[in-house]
């Protein structure tokens, strides 16, 4: 089997996957956190103000979910198709909320009527809430495993992707990209705006280690399966030691009022937490509820070497491009945000 760096293709292919994702999590997660707590901020200017703090990078975060897809879809056909498949309903939706939030984030200032503004902030703050959730649950099912059959066949039921589990990730993935965002926003407000966040904040993180901590439960007494690998090399705990480590540092940070490194830590802890599922699954994609053998793995929903190759080549040149331009976007628009005649 071909190798890079000493790394068989379908594990590289499955690092660049994780990689492309984790990157998508952490840039567009605090778009949609900062989405997700639009309707707490009342005035105009505010909610101008926190939509101006976004306008300029949210886009361009969302090419990180192109990007992913496209790698899913080249170097795992087989998940693709079968995430696409047995989750049709979820991933609709979230296509719809998708161009719903683009929509209302473009639209809400064409026009200066009080009804039309409002509609579209509600529209903005739903979408940003469902996208959010909908990543969540869709996480969830993959972590609790998918009833794969023989052949890579759906085995289940059209609405299965809804259950106690994977609304719990959901709610869990809201709370983190709302944290996420809140930390974003205190960093581009000043004044009473940022005083209102500085509170929010609070709230948030209340609202994420609350929501966290059970769901950590929940996985540890019924998805047992996750900690194998963990129960089986002890070394490896230091990978929730480093997570647990990263959330503990984040409010210690915000009441220091140090939002920078607040805010790299938060991204630090989407990271680590997408980290830790990918140890949980690999060499597992898709864990199988009806029978192990029908498990989907790195190896046998993975394209051919030739095709991974080519497809890593590409990647090696594509990827530090996306994140120049990312870093270039960030470094042009950084600072506080000042309202103009351009602004949303």
């Amino acid at each position: 089997m071909a190798t890079f760096l000493g790394i068989d293709y379908p594990t590289l292919w499955f690092l660049v996957v994780g990689g492309l994702f984790s990157g998508y999590a952490i840039l567009d997660g605090f778009d949609l956190g900062a989405g997700a707590l639009h309707l707490f901020l009342k005035k105009e200017n505010s909610r101008r103000i926190a939509l101006n703090a976004v306008g300029p990078v949210w886009d361009g975060n969302e090419v990180w979910l192109v990007i992913g897809g496209g790698a899913l879809f080249a170097g795992f056909p087989v998940v693709y198709a079968f995430l696409f498949s047995a989750m049709y309903i979820p991933f609709m939706l979230f296509l719809a909320f998708l161009i719903f939030r683009a929509v209302s984030i473009e639209f809400r200032s064409k026009e200066p009527m009080l009804w039309w503004r409002k509609f579209w902030d509600i529209s903005y703050s739903v979408s940003s809430v469902m996208l959010a959730f909908l990543l969540g649950v869709v996480l969830g099912n993959v972590l609790q495993g998918v009833p794969v059959g023989e052949h890579f066949s759906f085995q289940g039921h059209w609405l299965q992707f809804i259950n106690l589990y994977a609304v719990m990730v959901g709610v869990t993935t809201v709370a983190l990209f709302s944290m996420h965002g809140a930390i974003y926003l205190t960093m581009k407000t000043e004044g009473r705006l940022f005083a209102k966040l500085t509170l929010l904040l609070r709230r948030t993180i209340i609202f994420f280690v609350v929501s966290f901590a059970l769901t950590t439960v929940y996985t540890l007494i019924y998805l047992p399966h996750l900690s194998d690998d963990f129960k089986a090399s002890p070394a490896l705990f230091v990978l929730p030691l480093i997570a647990m480590l990263s959330i503990a540092n984040i409010p210690r940070l915000v009441s220091r009022h140090k939002y920078l490194q607040a805010f790299i830590f938060s991204s630090v802890t989407v990271s680590m937490l997408l980290i830790l599922v990918a140890f949980e699954l690999y060499p597992n994609i898709l864990l199988s509820t009806v029978d192990p053998q029908f498990n989907i793995d790195v190896y046998n929903a993975a394209s051919s070497e030739k095709s991974l190759g080519i497809m890593l080549l590409i990647a090696l040149i594509g990827a530090p491009l996306v994140a120049a331009y990312t870093i270039f976007v960030f470094w042009t628009f950084k600072g506080k945000v000042k309202l103009d005649e351009t602004s949303y």
